[in-house]
């Protein structure tokens, strides 16, 4: 016979939230979602979703709670705030943020955790709004061994890479060293459709081509296909991005390693946030470009 499912909470279901928690409900999670906005979970609604009140009304009744927030301060107040998820969850529940968010702050909230017997998961995850849509998203864990088994059929829902880094923080390090490596690419694949335009290229066979070779990635596929189309709608909003890359760059600093080429695409972005881009998609870095060259 099969064995009862969980109960879980979604607390964050915007661009990538949401589709997520979509994939619960069609494996057969019992679901109940929260969102500060709530007309923001009325899809899931009416999938067969519950919609709760209150982040502390899913702690008090779920067996796992997931979280996919916007900023560190946002998982700050949520866990470990007045009435916050570790002071209200069950003992013996599982807690796993899957906001890209501080390493400090994923192993305060660990140790807040363990001395109430509640087991957390830092689980930041790669692959934008297409992978949340598609169930392909990378997920990279840090935390315990035993509640990163407990957690592996809940989160092979939603991802196809999974794994875990080591303790608590290790996930939210990894995504650190994610975001480095798409800031530095991101701007290359801007660049190269600058070029290939002022040589009189057809970017887009130019990206058919060069895709399939080493400079090949899932930026220039997506991202790079977004700006030919003019599509700067956020798939993964400038706002957080820039919030993603201060976070590494604090990060890199507490271990003693200069990001030269950080530090270059944080300026950029802050630059086109002061704009009023913040709400735009990160492929809207090329405005940035397109200005300067111009």
């Amino acid at each position: 016979m099969e064995q009862k499912k969980p109960t879980v909470g979604f607390i964050g279901t915007g661009v990538m939230g949401g589709p997520m928690a979509g994939h619960l409900l069609r494996a057969g999670y019992p679901l109940l979602v929260y969102n500060r906005t709530a007309a923001k979970t009325e899809p899931l609604v009416g999938q067969g979703a519950k919609r709760a009140d209150s982040p502390a009304a899913i702690a008090a009744e779920c067996d796992v709670v997931i979280t996919m927030v916007g900023f560190p301060d946002d998982v700050e107040h949520l866990y470990l705030g007045d009435n916050g998820l570790v002071e209200r969850a069950k003992p013996g529940a599982l807690l796993i943020d899957m906001t890209t968010s501080s390493p400090e702050l994923a192993v305060r909230i660990h140790e807040a955790a363990g001395r109430r017997g509640i087991k957390v998961l830092d689980a930041p995850v790669s692959g934008g709004d297409i992978g949340a849509r598609n169930a392909s998203l990378s997920i990279m864990v840090g935390g315990d061994p035993d509640a990163f088994e407990e957690a592996l059929p809940i989160l092979r829902t939603m991802g196809k890479t999974i794994a875990r880094m080591g303790g608590p923080g290790a996930g939210q390090h990894t995504k650190m060293s994610n975001q480095i490596a798409i800031a530095s690419c991101l701007l290359g694949v801007c660049e190269a459709i600058a070029y290939a335009e002022k040589a009189g290229l057809d970017p887009a066979q130019v990206i058919a081509t060069i895709e399939h070779g080493a400079a090949g990635s899932w930026t220039l596929s997506n991202l790079g296909r977004r700006i030919l189309d003019g599509n700067f709608a956020p798939g993964f909003y400038i706002k957080h991005f820039i919030k993603d890359m201060r976070i590494a760059l604090r990060s890199a600093k507490a271990l003693g390693l200069t990001t030269p080429g950080l530090e270059l695409v944080l300026r950029m972005f802050e630059e086109l946030a002061e704009r009023g881009e913040s709400e735009s998609g990160t492929q809207a870095l090329y405005k940035w470009l397109v200005d300067y060259i111009a």
